[in-house]
């Protein structure tokens, strides 16, 4: 008799990032609930380090793979398709789950069998932090808007069959997991979102998360999904584009914010820890001059003293100066502020064309 297969099947692609993967796996067998399985697989890795991890990579429960580079989808997909388990849980190879994870999930399916997904809070951890998401509604005007589950939501293999695993043909890496969302929500079945924080997401710079979410590359994706899913953003447009609205009015406030400390305090406080800086160093060159005594030693070492306590503190108000300046800079460049023009632009024109017709 073959053995009962798993509960949960959690799948693992691994792209060059086998020094996080011990670090993943483990927090798979620390889950408080044990029925599960892990399925790895080297999806072409090119540095050394990772494919020496990969080759002597034993763990209990855990089957390790080999391929050639294909992709996140393809990587992912080929991992379902040898999955056994009721639900899988897509984990990437450089994130943790909390011990609890697991159990929680699968309660909230018990609790309720017509769920199809179940995603929960995160914390970002490494290059920046935070919690996410802001806002978690996964229905489907706030799945069209923004992907607000999280990639390792516990969710039905069969669903995921049914509306064909992930898209492998999006061009570029990065999103695989929104259009899931999308796609099963938009056949009809439903998740929610654990207010609990059982994810741990780490940012790298230059990582895939970094440059799908920004730039030409999101707005590439943004638009294939668009195209992908046209009838059913055309049905919710007028929520994708309050949605959008809410998040530019959230990003002006922080925006205002922050160039109101650079106009009240940061700015005129470098101005004159610049003055005071030419100030000391005049008194310390012209103290120098005048050295003669044991007294004058003593004020010539006093005023390095401050100069370079002054120096220090320059520094420190330049680097923030700079830091709010670039934070300036990055939400008027962002992708959600980037976005605004041709969406107020319609949404004008919307308003503008019902206000007509009801005149």
């Amino acid at each position: 008799m073959s053995p009962r297969p798993p509960t949960v099947s959690v799948i693992v692609p691994c792209f060059n990032l086998g020094e996080y993967l011990d670090e993943a796996v483990a927090s798979v067998l620390a889950q408080t609930f044990q029925d599960f399985e892990i399925l790895v697989v080297d999806d072409g890795s090119t540095d050394p380090n990772t494919q020496q991890i990969i080759a002597g990579f034993e763990r209990p429960k855990t089957k390790v793979f080999r391929t050639a580079n294909q992709g996140l989808a393809r990587a992912r997909n080929y991992l379902i398709a040898r999955a056994q388990g009721t639900y899988l849980c897509a984990l990437d190879s450089d994130d943790r789950l909390d011990p609890t994870f697991l159990e929680k999930t699968i309660s909230e399916f018990n609790r309720d069998p017509s769920l199809t997904f179940v995603s929960t809070h995160l914390q970002m951890f490494g290059s920046e932090t935070g919690l996410w998401p802001p806002e978690p509604q996964c229905d489907l005007p706030a799945l069209l808007s923004d992907d607000t589950v999280i990639t390792a939501a516990l969710v039905r293999r069969s669903a995921v069959l049914e509306v064909g695993g992930y898209d492998e043909n999006m061009p570029s890496q990065g999103d695989e997991d929104w259009d899931l969302w999308i796609s099963l929500v938009k056949a009809g079945h439903q998740g929610t979102i654990l207010p609990d924080v059982l994810f741990f997401y780490r940012r790298r710079r230059g990582s895939m998360c970094d440059q799908c979410t920004k730039g030409t590359v999101h707005l590439k994706l943004f638009e294939y999904l668009v195209n992908k899913h046209n009838d059913t953003y055309r049905t919710h447009l007028l929520d994708v584009l309050t949605s959008k609205e809410i998040q530019i009015r959230d990003l002006r406030r922080a925006n205002v914010a922050i160039e109101m400390e650079l106009d009240s305090y940061l700015a005129p406080t470098l101005a004159r820890r610049q003055t005071e800086l030419r100030t000391l160093t005049r008194t310390l060159e012209q103290a120098r001059l005048e050295q003669e005594t044991r007294d004058q030693a003593t004020l010539v070492a006093a005023l390095r003293r401050e100069l370079e306590r002054s120096r220090t503190e320059h520094e420190a108000l330049s680097t923030e100066y700079q830091r709010s300046r670039d934070e300036v800079l990055a939400l008027r460049s962002s992708v959600s502020w980037t976005l605004t023009a041709p969406l107020r632009a319609f949404y004008d024109a919307l308003i503008q064309r019902r206000s007509r017709n009801s005149s």
